[in-house]
């Protein structure tokens, strides 16, 4: 019993209503948007920057690897010239002879898959191409790469002016397809011829295109740890003002509570006083004038006889008036409760309860033996005669059964009724006075009063109070 039972259909439990404070949640969005939008903007900004600086960065990547291609082809062209210079340069061979020598020693000269010299005359037509031989012997002056371009016409405009780079499309020994070919070339002007090497520049598109995905890549890392940084922050910045909210309603609700119990005592300290006041004072000055009258009475009685009727109606009036004053008097604060106890006004209470309804109360008082404080036992006292009061006036009850204990730092107290019960959902809306005294008494002390009713099986109190 000392566990809250599960709320049934038929129940309707009063709890304390918190209302969050609409200040609080600006501000805290107050705090969260400018964070959020300084730290997109930056995100965007570092984004942005991140791309150009990747950009130059692969530029520059790109621009150092043709710079060594383009210093690897010179070394492979003075390799070449060193190779062949004697027998240009020998008077000992015919110049036919030297022609074929050098063609021989070049066509020998190969390096890597892809690497090998050609060799053209002057008009164009090619004298020596290891990975196309059938190149060899045909005039090649007009011919078009894929781009359109006059590509030995471009290679012989380069080497007449000195040597240098030209780049173009030829095919690709190792794969067969045309694939973009940086040159080298030089003048032989002895004979007229153009002597040349290339290296395939594709190796560096995969490599720039490599590390173009691998920066974006990093880029996009970036974007998404910093989104949940953000994400991170904003929710320790959410959860620390809920922690901050929390932490004040708690001493909110303290203070109200503590608030409460002395307005709570302030009122029964007030009714206590005024309730002796009017029992020792003006109910004791009352009774005084009742005797003095009836001794006037006894006295006149002989004389006149009307006198003395006025006298009885006056003393009768005086009699109503001092029971009238013992009945505000013992509503203000029982004199019982203040003397004997919250157990000895209860029952007392009762007694007078069945004697006068004639319904049996069955009751468990159970109390600890020091005595509760005032604001507990007077609303403990007060709920429980208001409670009484509704089942004589409403639930057609011939027993009532209460059941009060101490546990868990909390006083309970159970009421039970064997009336004819009600619709609780149909009846909450047209909550009476009494049930609206005994919600607020509850509230004020922090409680819970829980009221379960069914149709036939009568009607059931619940209440949990605070003992702190």
């Amino acid at each position: 019993m000392a566990q809250e039972q599960q709320v049934r259909p038929g129940a309707f439990r009063f709890k304390q209503k918190i209302f969050t404070m609409p200040l609080k949640l600006k501000i805290l969005t107050l705090a969260l948007l400018p964070m959020l939008l300084v730290t997109g903007i930056i995100t965007l900004v570092n984004v942005k920057q991140s791309q150009s600086l990747s950009e130059l960065e692969i530029e520059t990547f790109e621009q150092h690897l043709l710079a060594s291609k383009r210093s690897e082809l010179k070394n492979y062209v003075s390799l070449a010239l060193t190779s062949v210079s004697q027998i240009i340069n020998s008077p000992w061979m015919h110049d036919f002879e030297a022609k074929e020598e050098v063609k021989r020693i070049l066509n020998g000269m190969t390096y890597g898959e892809d690497g090998y010299f050609f060799v053209y005359d002057a008009n164009g037509v090619n004298l020596v191409h290891p990975a196309q031989p059938d190149l060899v012997g045909q005039p090649l002056f007009d011919w078009k790469d894929d781009n359109g371009t006059f590509v030995i016409r471009d290679l012989f405009a380069v080497a007449k002016q000195g040597g240098g780079f030209h780049r173009y499309v030829w095919r690709k020994p190792s794969r067969g397809d045309n694939e973009d070919k940086l040159s080298y070339v030089v003048l032989l002007p002895e004979w007229g011829w153009m002597l040349g090497t290339g290296l395939y520049v594709d190796d560096i598109a995969t490599e720039v295109t490599k590390t173009r995905l691998q920066v974006t890549q990093n880029i996009r890392n970036t974007f998404f740890t910093v989104l949940v940084i953000t994400a991170a922050t904003a929710i320790i910045i959410v959860m620390i003002g809920i922690a901050i909210n929390l932490h004040e309603s708690r001493l909110a609700d303290a203070r109200l509570r503590h608030l409460a119990h002395k307005s709570v005592k302030f009122q029964v300290s007030q009714r206590r006083r005024f309730a002796r006041e009017l029992h020792d004072g003006i109910n004791q000055l009352m009774v005084s004038v009742k005797f003095r009258i009836e001794l006037g009475i006894s006295k006149t009685k002989k004389d006149d006889k009307s006198a003395v009727d006025d006298l009885v109606k006056g003393v009768a009036v005086l009699n109503q008036a001092i029971q009238e004053v013992r009945r505000i008097s013992h509503d203000l604060r029982p004199s019982l409760l203040d003397d004997m106890g919250l157990t000895s006004a209860l029952k007392g209470l009762l007694d007078e309860y069945e004697s006068r309804t004639g319904i049996m109360v069955e009751t468990d008082l159970n109390f600890p033996k020091e005595r509760l404080p005032d604001d507990i036992e007077i609303t403990l006292y007060r709920l429980i005669q208001e409670a009484l009061a509704n089942v004589e006036k409403h639930s057609g009850a011939d027993e009532v059964r209460l059941k009060t204990w101490v546990q868990g730092g909390h006083v309970w107290v159970l009421l039970k009724d064997n009336g004819e019960g009600f619709d609780v959902k149909q009846n909450v809306q047209k909550e009476g006075i009494g049930l609206r005294n005994m919600h607020d008494r509850i509230e004020l002390l922090s409680g819970e009063l829980l009221l379960t009713s069914e149709v036939g099986h009568g009607t059931q109190l619940r209440v949990k109070l605070p003992l702190v």
